[in-house]
């Protein structure tokens, strides 16, 4: 199994991408901690995957320093090492711009780009002290997307949080670079996962959705978690600063289809 013997932090991951990217890892050898504020689908997540493999799950707000701390603590703790990062967590806040709040601004910042921050800073922490001590490097993924580069109007803060994210991969990734740890991203497009359950419901929505997806269909959180393994894994050694796109097509499009 290629991620064997890895130790494997991913927050967000009670469900949708960030489940199907543990499910992934520890299916892949991995000894995965799921991070997540949502307690009740968190510790159904831990054992249900506790079934293929060591799984641990922690409450944690990634957008509170403290609970990152407990976090990176409880891992090594559990696990003595941490070898990968998976920065999931994301939260989505709409409204028109000439409306929409500070508060709502804030709390999507918070927990997208200050959240993926605060929690790469603590775990190459770790990973460089570990380095620094002849063990071995890991790597940082961070979730992205296509809306790092695409905006969407009635989505401002987190289209702003996700182009925040692109170029914090950019910049830990030269940081890190000297000491061997990798730092890529992965860009979704549009993902079958309960943040889209509202297109899902909206046949007109569904058409708009695949109207700009050139491949014609929904992707699938497996989909994300095979590049998220990859990522994660020895083959992608060389591959730093990266952020994959997995979007069916859609950002070398010029026009919708029809």
């Amino acid at each position: 199994m290629r991620l064997s013997g890895k130790t494997a932090i991913i927050t967000g991951a009670a469900q949708g991408i960030g489940y199907a990217i543990a499910h992934r890892y520890v299916s892949d050898g991995a000894r995965v901690i799921i991070a997540d504020i949502n307690d009740e689908k968190g510790e159904i997540a831990q054992e249900e995957l506790s079934k293929l493999g060591e799984v641990l799950y922690v409450s944690c707000d990634v957008g509170e320093r403290l609970d990152v701390h407990n976090l990176v603590a409880a891992a090594i703790d559990r696990f003595g090492e941490i070898d990968v990062l998976v920065n999931n967590a994301g939260i989505v806040v709409g409204g028109d711009f000439l409306e929409i709040s500070e508060e709502d601004f804030d709390k999507v910042m918070r927990v997208n780009l200050k959240g993926a921050f605060l929690c790469s800073q603590a775990v190459a922490k770790h990973m460089v002290k570990r380095v620094e001590n002849g063990g071995p490097a890991g790597c940082i993924i961070n979730m992205s997307s296509t809306n790092a580069k695409l905006a969407i109007p009635a989505q401002i803060p987190y289209t702003i949080s996700k182009g925040g994210v692109r170029q914090l991969t950019n910049v830990l990734a030269q940081y890190l670079a000297p000491h061997g740890i990798r730092v890529n991203a992965i860009g979704p497009g549009s993902i079958a996962t309960e943040m889209l359950e509202a297109v899902n419901s909206n046949p007109e929505a569904m058409r708009k959705v695949l109207s700009r997806t050139p491949m014609g269909r929904i992707g699938e959180p497996a989909e994300i978690a095979g590049i998220a393994a990859f990522l994660a894994s020895g083959d992608a050694g060389y591959v730093t600063g990266q952020t994959i796109y997995a979007d069916g097509g859609r950002l070398g499009l010029a026009y919708t289809m029809e």
